[in-house]
């Protein structure tokens, strides 16, 4: 008997095989040149994500960690700030901001969408405050109207975490270009991901760009004259190579996403699964599609020994975390961030799946209820 198809959570091979062409020879062109860090390639995927994103400034760093960090600190956040954020959202959404000498302030999800609940936020917000730092979780972009009313409110920088929400849009802006600053990461398993690590600060502030490109080079205004301790925290050119290569993909596989997205939703229709719902006046581009199911982890093992991939994103929120517990309140509950860190996983939604395959992971889920009840 044949062996079924592996479905994995996401298949780089497969997106390596329709650029391979085209990445080779950029990846050569690098090396040929010896200059790998920062340069010309660099300057090229800053302009043209700056003119993709509709934002001024655009400045490649090492990492999304390093974006967050090196944001947050261009906006002068530092030790003794306080900087609210969401609770259920990777790990450097919040370290980034301890790192400083800050203490990440968490506050609960909207139980809709997973992202930061912009009601909660003000009674959060005290003299030490300075900033907010929204998640674009999964692909959609926070409600950011209220948010950045109430920074304007307040004065407080806002910085969007936009690591997983490259493409994204709300009220047809796009999302990282609407705060203070917006922070991207190419890791590979983003929609936009590299050969490795790499990042970028979107702003449409000149100090903060100047302080961001400053901060990236040991805080260095030119070379050996250093205005302030910075870091090294610079993209290389084959990073930047690899990505301007894929760039010119990003909107078709963009739409392939959405596609099988919607193909998801039609066939969870009423079932015990919750589908990701798009909010209104944004525009979702599925990083990963998360569903909200019962008995989460029995069906977690179950597609594993079907041979699908699935991942729980996030299964500890972050002021459950202990390296954090200096930091929180005792006794601080976010019962919706606890809720969504046990119910929620994520499962294949990757360009290159076909509609067998999306037709086959939602079958493998549904027959998993319709036996086990």
């Amino acid at each position: 008997m044949k062996a079924r198809k592996t479905i994995p959570l996401l298949d780089l091979k497969a997106q390596w095989a329709e650029i391979r062409d085209e990445v080779v020879p950029a990846v050569l062109a690098v090396l040929d040149s010896q200059q790998f860090i920062l340069g010309p390639e660099v300057e090229a995927l800053e302009l043209e994500l700056a003119v993709y994103l509709g934002a001024r400034y655009a400045i490649a760093v090492a990492s999304g960690t390093d974006a967050l960090l090196l944001a947050l600190r261009a906006l002068g956040v530092g030790p003794g700030d306080e900087v609210i954020t969401t609770a259920y959202s990777f790990f450097s959404t919040a370290s980034t901001s301890a790192l400083l000498g800050a203490r990440p302030v968490f506050v609960d999800i909207d139980p809709v969408t997973y992202n930061l609940d912009p009601a909660q936020i003000e009674k959060r917000i005290t003299e030490r405050t300075r900033a907010i730092v929204p998640v674009h979780l999964f692909g959609q972009p926070a409600h950011l109207a209220p948010i950045l009313e109430l920074a304007r409110l307040y004065r407080l920088a806002v910085i969007e975490d936009t690591a997983q929400a490259i493409g994204s849009r709300y009220q047809g802006v796009a999302a990282g270009s609407l705060g203070d600053a917006g922070c991207l990461s190419f890791y590979p398993s983003k929609n936009l991901g590299g050969f490795g690590d790499g990042g970028m600060v979107l702003t449409n502030r000149e100090d903060v760009a100047k302080t961001v490109r400053e901060l990236r080079v040991h805080g260095a205004s030119r070379e050996y004259h250093h205005r302030r301790v910075g870091y090294n925290s610079r993209l290389d050119a084959l990073q930047a190579a690899v990505l301007r290569v894929k760039l010119k993909y990003l909107e078709r596989w963009t739409y392939a996403r959405r596609r099988h997205a919607d193909q998801y939703d039609r066939l969870f229709v009423d079932s015990p699964v919750r589908a990701p719902v798009k909010a209104k006046g944004c525009e979702h581009v599925y990083n990963n599609y998360v569903i909200r199911v019962p008995r989460r982890d029995e069906l977690l093992a179950h597609l594993r020994e079907q041979g699908i991939g699935a991942a729980v994103y996030y299964p500890v929120p972050l002021h459950r975390l202990e390296c954090f517990a200096p930091l929180v309140p005792e006794g601080l509950s976010l019962p919706e961030a606890e809720r969504a860190s046990r119910e929620t996983m994520a499962i294949p939604v990757y360009p290159e799946l076909s509609e067998e395959d999306v037709s086959r992971v939602a079958s493998t889920i549904l027959g998993f209820y319709q036996h086990s009840s």
